[in-house]
């Protein structure tokens, strides 16, 4: 990591004045903005003026202030929010690449992106080879002269793999394409720019916001690409408008305040629970904690200190079935919710392979090794997690 940037200060000084002089910036409501002279709005339509708004489609104060929280603690000059972590990557795609061209993806990586880059695209001409992210000779061997970019996940869903950014990054810039990294598992763990990656996504809605109540996702890159991204005449998150909105933006801000102390938590918590999990016999437990997890060292060298090896912890109980039994009974037990997401404040735990990742068919789930008795693991805010494990341990008799 750049000993220049520490993710944790830039949350600690956010400080953005309201307009009466409110220590929490003012909402945006409205839609449209009004100018003194017309030369100005003019001007504002050739490009962004300062101190001036064109729409809230295009960008708005609200959407810009949490816009520029998280450019800065994701190390980037700019960045736009969106109205969900879909549109987020939605919109880069398009953006970058046109009919005829090609991305290469990690094989593992969240269903919905998946459904996209493999349903969805091809009717854009747009194709994807799905390649293994440590299998660097695979990935230069599927790039061609129609390749855009390579797009992975700084923590896999749900298998959590370490990619190594700095590598990929390599491979990237050697053959003139953008590398694009969905960092919504691991915010303030890892810095993806500090090791050369181009783009940042994050979905807003899970550990950035933290309390499930809310929809969202953002774009980091450098200045010129977010400018494209917003540009009147050709900007894809301007012409197809996933606008986030200015509430929820104002929300996430507050929220992302605590985000330091909430991921220090988490990870806290997840390894505690991952190193009981690994001591019970006959029970499969994938943390990138743990000394056997196969990146765990890769991890070491690149995570930011103080915040953990994260949030997110799986566990193999043998079966679908059991899996499902084992589900019902920790929410019965007030554990946490059979849910999908993650980064709640509460434990959120579900079978992958029929939920996050049902959009993956089953022969390619047990290519990439998402077993049908296996169960993810968002591990909440407990304040007493050796509580929580005796629970957990006492649902494993009632399978």
């Amino acid at each position: 990591m750049s000993k220049k940037h520490r993710p944790a200060d830039k949350i600690q000084d956010i400080q953005f004045f309201g307009e009466f002089g409110g220590v929490n910036p003012s909402i945006t409501d409205s839609s449209t903005f009004t100018y003194l002279e017309g030369k100005t709005m003019e001007e504002v339509f050739d490009g962004e003026k300062k101190g001036c708004y064109l729409y809230s489609r295009h960008i708005n104060p609200s959407n810009q202030y949490l816009s520029k929280a998280i450019a800065e603690i994701e190390n980037m000059e700019s960045a736009v929010v969106a109205s969900s972590g879909m549109a987020a990557i939605s919109s880069v795609i398009l953006q970058l690449c046109s009919s005829g061209d090609n991305i290469i993806s990690s094989n593992t990586v969240y269903g919905g992106t998946y459904a996209l880059f493999k349903n969805l695209l091809p009717r854009f001409q747009i194709k994807t080879s799905f390649v293994s992210m440590s299998n660097f000779k695979s990935i230069e061997k599927a790039i061609d002269s129609k390749t855009k970019l390579i797009y992975c996940e700084s923590m896999s869903n749900p298998l959590l793999g370490v990619s190594d950014i700095k590598k990929l990054s390599e491979i990237a810039k050697k053959h003139n394409i953008k590398l694009v990294v969905d960092n919504t598992f691991c915010p303030l763990i890892f810095t993806p720019k500090d090791y050369g990656a181009d783009v940042v996504l994050h979905s807003l809605t899970k550990f950035i916001n933290g309390s499930s109540d809310a929809i969202g996702g953002v774009v980091c890159s450098d200045r010129s690409l977010i400018q494209e991204l917003i540009n009147v005449n050709s900007g894809v998150s301007m012409l197809l408008g996933p606008t986030m909105d200015s509430v929820r933006s104002s929300s996430v801000l507050k929220n992302l305040r605590t985000l330091h102390i909430r991921i220090k938590q988490h990870s806290k918590n997840a390894m505690f629970l991952a190193e009981q999990f690994h001591a019970m016999r006959n029970l499969s437990v994938c943390y990138p904690g743990l000394i056997d997890h196969p990146d765990h060292s890769l991890m070491k060298s690149v995570m930011n200190n103080d915040f953990g090896f994260g949030g997110l912890l799986t566990i193999d109980v043998g079966s679908r079935v059991k899996a499902n039994r084992l589900m019902e009974i920790m929410q019965g037990e007030n554990i946490g919710y059979l849910a999908v997401s993650l980064g709640f404040y509460k434990t959120l735990f579900t079978a992958p392979g029929s939920s996050t990742s049902s959009e993956i068919s089953e022969k390619e789930q047990n290519s990439i090794g998402i077993s049908p008795g296996m169960i993810r693991i968002s591990v909440g805010l407990d304040n007493d997690i050796k509580r929580t494990f005796i629970k957990i341990k006492s649902c494993f008799s009632k399978i």
